[in-house]
């Protein structure tokens, strides 16, 4: 897990890439609404890690959507702890389903999903899909927006 904060730590400074997920620190900040559950979605679509085998790089297109509780991720510690990925050997189900766990243990969301949309590696393109539970009643929670994979068909 990385180390986390409360309040923006790293917001506004110059800081150096984390080079793993264990020295990456999250940031989080008080929802200024936090009497109505609303969604919020991080898009990043230029993941990478390594393959824990071959060391080859994998890259995938990750869609976070939360529905925020007291807390809200601050969006640069999040960056940085997806670029500390970079050189991290992991796979694929492990990256998703790691990334997941760690928002929802810093943030204690009221709901948060996870979707990790994998390029092919092998001629095998790899979906892993992770959430805390069922998502509040009335909550807008639209379609991840990323085609499934067709290759060149």
């Amino acid at each position: 897990m990385p180390k986390s904060h409360t309040g923006p730590e790293l917001l506004g400074k110059q800081v150096k890439v984390p080079t793993s997920p264990d020295e990456a620190e999250l940031d989080r900040v008080k929802n200024p609404h936090p009497d109505v559950h609303y969604l919020a979605r991080f898009t990043a679509p230029e993941f990478t890690s390594l393959c824990p085998v071959t060391g080859q790089p994998d890259f995938a297109h990750l869609v976070i959507d939360y529905v925020p509780g007291k807390w809200l991720v601050e969006s640069k510690s999040l960056k940085l702890y997806l670029f500390s990925f970079r050189n991290h050997g992991a796979f694929h189900e492990d990256c998703t389903v790691r990334i997941g766990k760690d928002l929802a243990a810093l943030l204690e969301p009221v709901w948060l999903r996870i979707g990790g949309y994998w390029y092919p590696r092998g001629g095998i393109p790899i979906d892993v899909f992770w959430q805390t539970g069922a998502p509040p009643d009335g909550v807008w929670v639209p379609d991840q927006g990323v085609p499934h994979y067709r290759g060149r068909g």
